[in-house]
């Protein structure tokens, strides 16, 4: 860092007060604002120059939050994205290798119950498919050059980085909806209350024996859902301020809004891989819920027992699988 300044300092002495020095043909030493220049950079103060076009934000010369910016983006996050998306990865693998994949209590009963309709699974589905781009893009923009771009060499790489960089942008507008249509939908069945409490004291059913009482969100999912939609949002609103830069903040702004969106996104993909284990690898039965909408009812009435009662209490009987892929389409 001394270094650093050191060489700042060189450059404003050097640099400003050589033009005139040459300019005269004597030896001149610093002006009164080269001086004044020298004083804000130790100070740590942006230093500002003078311009004749209208934009003033171009007079800046030397910006001391550009440092701490740069030392976030190519250090702090590399290691916060490192840990939090690998640790998480560490974690599945070892908690799979304990637990297993949780299978459906007396098998399958050969009825199913409709879970979510096809508007509700179309939603999801454009939700995840526009995260995952956005994930795998937003991650090649902070690991890219040190994983990919020695495999796959600079031609690819910039290629690749190019067309990932525009999907990033304008996937986030179907990613924001499918958001808001996702709050919408689902806030009335994802208000906390006291059965979540009791959800998680019995561990979820993830430890020991025997499944708590669940309605159709479980404290677990209730938990993926608030993460998603309230992280969704920062990483929306953040992102928003980069792809349309000076119009909300000034620079200052986009590197804080750089930051919270970078810290927000890494965290929630770290979350969104144990929401995609849980439902795929993890538990037997989960995955149907949002292919064919379809759940088994013996899969149902084991992790989801208050809901399936207020089902059936409504008339909405369970239907033989044939049935029911006609009636998933509804």
């Amino acid at each position: 860092m001394m270094i650093r300044i050191l060489a700042l300092l060189a450059i404003l002495v050097l640099g400003l007060g050589a033009v005139p020095a040459m300019a005269q043909g004597t030896t001149a030493s610093p002006s009164l604002a080269d001086e004044r220049a020298v004083q804000a950079l130790l100070r740590g103060e942006t230093v500002h120059g003078r311009i004749t076009i209208p934009d003033q934000r171009a007079a800046n010369l030397i910006q001391p939050e550009g440092r701490k910016w740069r030392e976030f983006h190519n250090v702090t996050l590399a290691w916060v994205g490192g840990i939090a998306v690998l640790g998480m990865l560490a974690l599945l693998s070892v908690f799979f290798l304990v637990r297993g994949r949780i299978p459906i209590e007396g098998g399958r009963s050969g009825r199913t119950i409709l879970r979510f309709n096809a508007f509700e699974r179309a939603n999801h589905w454009m939700v995840a498919s526009c995260f995952i781009v956005l994930a795998l893009s937003g991650l090649n923009l902070t690991f890219g050059r040190h994983v990919l771009l020695p495999l796959m060499g600079p031609e690819a790489f910039t290629e690749v980085s190019h067309w990932g960089k525009y999907a990033h942008n304008f996937l986030a507008f179907p990613f924001t909806l499918g958001l808001v249509l996702m709050l919408l939908i689902w806030v009335k069945d994802n208000i906390p209350n006291g059965t979540d409490i009791r959800w998680l004291k019995a561990g979820g059913g993830l430890v020991g024996h025997g499944e708590p009482d669940s309605g159709r969100f479980n404290a677990g999912q209730k938990g993926i859902f608030w993460i998603t939609v309230l992280g969704g949002a920062a990483v929306a609103v953040t992102g928003y301020m980069l792809i349309f830069p000076f119009v909300f903040t000034d620079v200052t702004g986009m590197q804080l809004s750089h930051m919270i969106h970078s810290i927000t996104a890494v965290l929630l993909i770290a979350v969104m891989l144990a929401h995609i284990y849980i439902g795929t690898l993890g538990m037997d039965g989960a995955v149907e819920a949002m292919t064919t909408g379809q759940v088994d009812l013996n899969w149902a009435k084991q992790h989801h027992n208050l809901w399936v009662a207020e089902e059936l209490a409504k008339g909405r009987a369970a239907t033989p699988p044939d049935t029911a892929k006609a009636a998933g389409a509804d």
